[in-house]
């Protein structure tokens, strides 16, 4: 445990502490949060690859009380070092992809281009990488008996962090906050794409036995048909349905308990930041009208724990940059409440 004897919480935050601006090395932290800078397959607009450094420097404007968890930051929350090289390799790779999907988008015919042919390689060659490294360094947390949170990045980012937890924890289920199902197969041609890392997921990581979601607003045919015919294991809270059903007279306590009675005791969440009302991020990737407030996600999550529930982890993704800093001041509280929420549900 850290020597917090020095420490006021009160006070200014200092730029040489760490995370939330806390006198906290990784040794001393009960949580590590692995910052993931990644944004090779995004659609739409970029800039998530620079969201943990944006969310790190938000994070030291925090206040330190959490009604949820009021000493929750004396356990210790840490984030590593960005890792430059994996950055460098996003924004290398994110180069030829603009290059592919702009030539995609323009109706050219992949298999006459070869060079382009390659750059789809190398794609999704490095998404691969990317993921194997997730893997190995979230194992590493795990097998030191840390908890461990990922802060992306895309959301294609945490699914090394999935299969790593898996093994470590047993059966779970994800909690999917999003706007979008992420539910296809591949999206084009990236079969690691940001698109699809639920279906990968599905696919790829055998503990997971359960995959809820909810604020969907934004999603294919395709992806209808995969949660038609998962057999229950993808339940899908439509954003669509979840205002029809307040419209109407429930209230979202009534609509919380249905979601978690779908939800198996050991809970992964998943965050995407475009679940959000766009007004909170609105320079995230792939934003959609619609949508939840943070206060609203924070009851369900704290409904979750009451129910006896237990969190294991947690990945923030898709918090982009901004002129004016709003997303990472967004992201860094919904990262900050996150954080308490995990130590509260694994209290000794």
């Amino acid at each position: 445990m850290a020597d917090l004897s020095q420490f006021d919480p009160n006070s200014v935050s200092l730029l040489s502490n760490n995370i939330f601006g806390l006198p906290t090395t990784e040794e001393d932290a009960k949580l590590v949060l692995l910052p993931v800078p990644w944004e090779v397959t995004v659609s739409y607009t970029h800039g998530t690859a620079r969201g943990p450094e944006q969310i790190f420097k938000a994070s030291l404007q925090v206040d330190l009380y959490d009604p949820d968890a009021k000493d929750g930051w004396k356990s210790g929350f840490f984030m590593r070092d960005i890792d430059k090289q994996l950055l460098l390799r996003s924004d290398y790779l994110r180069k030829e992809a603009e290059l592919y999907l702009k030539f995609l988008t323009e109706g050219g015919d992949i298999s006459d281009n070869e060079f382009l042919k390659k750059t789809l390689v190398d794609v999704n060659a490095g998404t691969v990488a990317m993921n194997e490294w997730v893997y190995r360094h979230t194992k590493e947390l795990l097998r030191n008996d840390k908890l461990v949170a990922l802060v992306g990045g895309d959301h294609s980012t945490p699914l090394g962090f999935f299969k790593a937890i898996g093994e470590h924890k047993g059966d779970f289920g994800i909690l999917q906050i999003d706007a979008h199902c992420d539910l296809r197969e591949e999206y084009e041609g990236f079969k690691y794409s940001h698109a699809s890392i639920m279906y990968n997921a599905i696919r790829e990581v055998p503990q997971l036995t359960r995959l809820v979601q909810i604020g969907i607003r934004d999603y294919c045919e395709e992806e209808v048909d995969f949660i038609n015919n998962s057999d229950g294991k993808v339940v899908t809270f439509f954003d669509r349905d979840i205002k029809t059903r307040q419209y109407e007279g429930d209230t979202w306590k009534m609509i919380c308990d249905d979601i978690i009675a779908t939800l198996p005791d050991q809970v992964y969440i998943s965050f995407d930041i475009d679940g959000l009302d766009p007004k909170l991020c609105p320079a995230t990737g792939t934003p959609v009208a619609g949508g939840f407030e943070t206060e609203q996600l924070y009851y369900l999550f704290r409904k979750v724990i009451e129910s006896g529930r237990k969190l294991i982890g947690f990945d923030l993704n898709e918090v982009s940059t901004s002129l004016n800093e709003w997303d990472a001041n967004v992201g860094a509280r919904v990262l900050f409440k996150l954080c308490n929420l995990l130590i509260c549900s694994n209290k000794d």
